[in-house]
């Protein structure tokens, strides 16, 4: 039988295991994964599959994307849609896309059918399309806009003819394993469910027709899935302290011309012209320029100006990348003052609601139509700027540990990388307590943590 001392010693020994386990785990979690977004919680986009009429050995379907997204588009080169037939069925011909592969096609003997692959792959058509080749909201080079900033283009639609499947509604079958590139990875689309008929209205509105069947697939989105490293970063500066925090050292990225040579360049290079039209040119392979953060793009808050019963912010986004125009950008932050804005320059806007319209911190903006909605690619003209005018509540506003600066910032959807709150300007009175509101409670952890280990080890 063993000892008591020994019994209790082993305890102590797992006990203090699994301390130092639960502490590891806790520091070093990684970020979650899942396509789900706070800001945007409901944010995805539909596919409806509607048959709408039934021929000798198939259908005719109209398939329509909706984005959903209230601040995510899909840019160019556009969206790519896949999926795996469920039998063995063909595309006889197709209106408003086209299959990227044909297949083989060697058992039809004449007049082979538009795409033969068991995963054909479709993209959209471009624009300047024929007119007996269009239908509507088709052909805009797969570019799909977000309902904010323009509903009339926040869907794309084509037309499919589909043989050798099922000619009712008991014998047709759903594609399966469906994937949507925009125009890379990122999203992750569920199984085609049977939904209510889609009813399409007459143009005089006096007739409502409806599909033969229809079906919804649902496509979320994951930044995680979408890109390794972040795509942008946040930096802030004020004008009550001339210190200026810049994004986080390699925030997407470090310059290492040793396993990545070429992935940056100054921008006084000789040879600058000549690394843009280099062989990543033709897939758009990003080439930023060199600087300690590596990010294509930065976005800067700056609180400007303050005045008794206002306060002023400059808001600068400038594109690091030298191979892309970024059409139609959008960026979104979350301030608990958004719900006073009273002036912006320059600057489109819209408030968001994300938690059901209780708390309204979270806005929206985006360029202005034919004067900065176009961020140029990197250069003296790869920037946007504007202002933002907001009215002070007396009750929570404060310059103060930081409240002047945004709690999160997306650029085009994705989450760009903010300094540490360990690094804000502070006020020329703040205490060293005040400056440093996590300090504390780490080495208080860290403390005890000693202490125990010491005791039982």
């Amino acid at each position: 039988m063993a000892p008591v001392g020994g019994v209790a010693g082993s305890s102590r020994s797992a006990a203090c295991c699994a301390v130092l386990l639960a502490a590891v785990l806790f520091f070093s979690a990684p970020a979650t994964t899942e396509a789900y977004d706070s800001l945007d919680p409901n944010g995805n986009i539909t596919i409806k599959w509607d048959i709408i009429s039934w021929t000798p050995d198939g259908y005719v379907a109209t398939v329509t994307m909706f984005n959903y997204q209230q601040f995510r588009h899909i840019p160019a080169p556009g969206w790519q849609l896949g999926w795996s037939w469920a039998k063995k069925e063909v595309i006889w011909s197709m209106v408003g896309a086209q299959a990227t592969e044909q297949g083989d096609c060697s058992k039809f003997k004449s007049a082979p059918p538009h795409c033969c692959k068991r995963d054909p792959t479709i993209v959209d058509l471009l624009p300047g399309t024929p007119f007996n080749q269009q239908i509507a909201n088709c052909c805009k080079a797969g570019v799909i806009k977000t309902f904010n900033q323009d509903p009339g283009n926040a869907a794309s639609s084509f037309q499919i003819s589909v043989g050798l499947a099922g000619t009712t509604n008991k014998t047709v079958k759903m594609p399966k394993n469906f994937t949507l590139r925009a125009p890379g990875p990122g999203y992750t689309c569920g199984r085609a469910l049977v939904g209510r008929p889609t009813k399409y209205y007459s143009s005089d509105g006096r007739r409502v027709t409806q599909a033969l069947m229809s079906w919804n697939v649902t496509c979320t989105y994951s930044q995680f899935l979408a890109q390794k490293t972040p795509t942008c970063c946040v930096s802030l500066s004020s004008f009550y302290n001339d210190t200026i925090v810049n994004c986080p050292t390699c925030s997407c990225g470090c310059q290492n011309n040793i396993t990545r040579p070429g992935s940056c360049v100054n921008d006084n290079s000789p040879y600058l012209q000549s690394a843009i039209n280099g062989p990543g040119k033709l897939t758009g392979q990003p080439l930023v320029q060199c600087t300690s953060h590596m990010c294509p793009i930065r976005i800067h808050w700056h609180v400007k100006l303050n005045y008794k019963d206002y306060w002023r912010v400059k808001v600068t986004i400038t594109n690091f990348n030298y191979r892309m125009n970024y059409t139609d950008w959008n960026m979104v932050a979350q301030h608990p003052n958004f719900d006073n804005i009273t002036k912006l320059f320059s600057f489109n806007y819209k408030p968001l609601t994300p938690y059901g319209g209780r708390i309204n911190d979270t806005a929206m903006f985006w360029g202005m139509k034919f004067y900065n909605d176009l961020l140029n690619q990197a250069g003296p003209l790869g920037n946007a700027q504007s202002e933002l005018l907001m009215r002070k509540d007396s009750e929570t506003f404060t310059f103060q540990k930081g409240w002047a600066f945004p709690r999160r910032v997306y650029f085009n959807g994705d989450n760009c990388v903010m300094p540490s709150p360990d690094d804000y300007p502070w006020l020329p009175s703040a205490s060293p307590l005040t400056k440093q509101p996590w300090t504390l409670p780490l080495l208080v952890f860290w403390t005890a943590l000693a202490t125990l280990l010491a005791y039982y080890v």
